[in-house]
């Protein structure tokens, strides 16, 4: 059984993935406050389904791209977890977790996540003899993303409900959309991932796991420290 994470954005999952199937879930909403919800929706799903973080097999958890502080908590607990009880960890792209529910569509997938102010993190898959990998994850002005879609192609993720109109405006009939109930989708995306990773062996140190930004976080530079005038 392994334990499966996803705090990329504001919609936060956890759930435990045993013989190929989603077998307890729990999801939610939160504006700044996953480092409160995330434990105790772990604690709860764990005591629903009888078990206990000792009789884990490895843990799975998004990595991002999504918001600075919501990858930083399940980061985090995931990587507290894994040094605690001395689990496998493994890190999945927020976005290929987003599209591998629609490997099975015959399109080639676009997972986009909204970045705010035009901008969005995107990455494109296709399943063609195996699940393939077409882009990195990239952050870009949405124009850029629609650049030289010449073809059909099946957009998903979190970011269809701010920039769907604008996808459908530029690509017109080519267009495809995923309509996905956030954040479970995503969170299935991570499972199956993770777990094909899990079970390869294809793990990596608690040290060396780290979210996926994409780009800095918005916040100022500090000002140089002022002289200390001396008492009179």
């Amino acid at each position: 059984m392994y334990l499966i994470i996803d705090t990329s954005t504001r919609y936060g999952a956890v759930g435990l993935w045993t013989d190929d199937t989603l077998v307890r879930c729990q999801t939610w909403y939160s504006k700044n406050n996953h480092t409160s919800e995330l434990m105790p929706a772990i604690d709860a799903v764990m005591k629903t389904a009888g078990t206990v973080p000792t009789e884990l097999a490895g843990i799975a958890v998004a990595q991002g791209p999504g918001g600075f502080s919501a990858l930083r908590v399940g980061l985090g607990v995931a990587k507290g977890l894994a040094f605690a009880v001395g689990l496998a960890v493994v890190g999945v792209s927020t976005l290929e977790a987003s599209a591998y529910p629609y490997r099975g569509s015959g399109l080639p997938v676009c997972a986009l996540i909204a970045s705010g102010r035009g901008i969005v993190a995107w990455a494109r898959f296709q399943e063609a003899k195996g699940w393939q990998r077409r882009t990195s994850d990239r952050i870009t002005p949405i124009e850029q993303m629609l650049v030289s879609r010449g073809r059909h192609i099946l957009f998903c993720g979190e970011g269809l409900a701010q920039h769907e109109n604008t996808i459908r405006e530029s690509l017109g009939t080519k267009a495809h959309f995923a309509t996905e109930p956030a954040p479970l989708t995503r969170l299935t995306g991570v499972a199956e991932l993770g777990a094909r990773m899990l079970d390869a062996g294809k793990t990596v140190s608690v040290a060396a796991l780290a979210p996926q930004y994409l780009r800095s976080p918005t916040i100022t530079k500090p000002n140089a420290p002022k002289a200390v005038s001396r008492g009179g």
